[in-house]
C-alpha cells in the first residue's frame, strides 16, 4: 500500500507506542530491539542535537581559551549545524523505518501465532473475562495481518495480565 511520508511518520509513532515493554518478547521477537533503540532515539536525540551545535559552537569561538570572538562562531556554525541536523534526522528515520515495518505483513509462521492469539482473545471477551473493550479486538484483522496488528495484540494481550 502507498501511503505518504506523513503517514508513514505517524504510522511508525503509532507503532512505537503500541509495542509493549516487556523485557520477555525478547525472546519472541526480533522487533523489541528494534521498538527500543527507535524509542531511545527518539527521546534523547533531539536534545543531543542541541548539545552537539551549541558545544561545537561554544569551543570554536575561542572563549574557552581565553582568545573568543563571535567569528569565530560564526565561522563554525556551517559545521555545527550539519552535524545538528543529521542528529536530529536521526529520530524521523527512526520513525519512517517503524512505519515501513508496521505496514508489511507478517511472515506465516507469525501470521499463524497471531491468528491462534487473537482466537482466543475474541473466546475470552465471549466468556466476559477481558475488561478491554470489544470493538479494539474486532478491529484485529484476522486475514493477512501486518506488525501494527501484532503490537496491537500484544498490548492487548498484557494490558489484560
Amino acid at each position: 500500500m502507498k501511503i505518504s511520508v506523513i503517514q508513514l511518520i505517524k504510522l511508525g509513532q503509532k507503532y512505537l507506542s503500541l509495542w509493549p515493554e516487556k523485557f520477555e518478547l525478547t525472546q519472541y521477537f526480533e522487533d523489541y530491539w528494534a521498538v527500543q533503540s527507535a524509542r531511545f532515539v527518539c527521546r534523547y536525540f533531539p536534545a543531543l542535537a542541541m548539545v552537539t551545535v551549541v558545544t561545537q559552537l561554544y569551543f570554536a569561538s575561542g572563549y574557552p581559551f581565553g582568545q573568543g570572538s563571535i567569528e569565530q562562531a560564526i565561522n563554525a556554525l556551517p559545521q555545527a549545524l550539519v552535524y545538528g541536523l543529521f542528529l536530529i534526522s536521526m529520530p524521523v528515520q527512526a520513525l519512517i523505518f517503524s512505519g515501513v515495518k508496521a505496514d508489511k505483513f507478517l511472515p506465516p509462521s507469525l501470521a499463524v501465532w497471531y491468528q491462534n492469539g487473537l482466537k482466543k482473545m475474541k473466546q475470552q471477551v465471549q466468556q466476559n473475562t477481558v475488561n478491554e473493550n470489544d470493538s479494539t479486538i474486532a478491529n484485529l484483522t484476522m486475514h493477512k495481518p501486518r506488525y501494527i496488528d501484532l503490537a496491537q495484540l500484544l498490548r492487548l494481550t498484557f494490558a489484560n495480565q
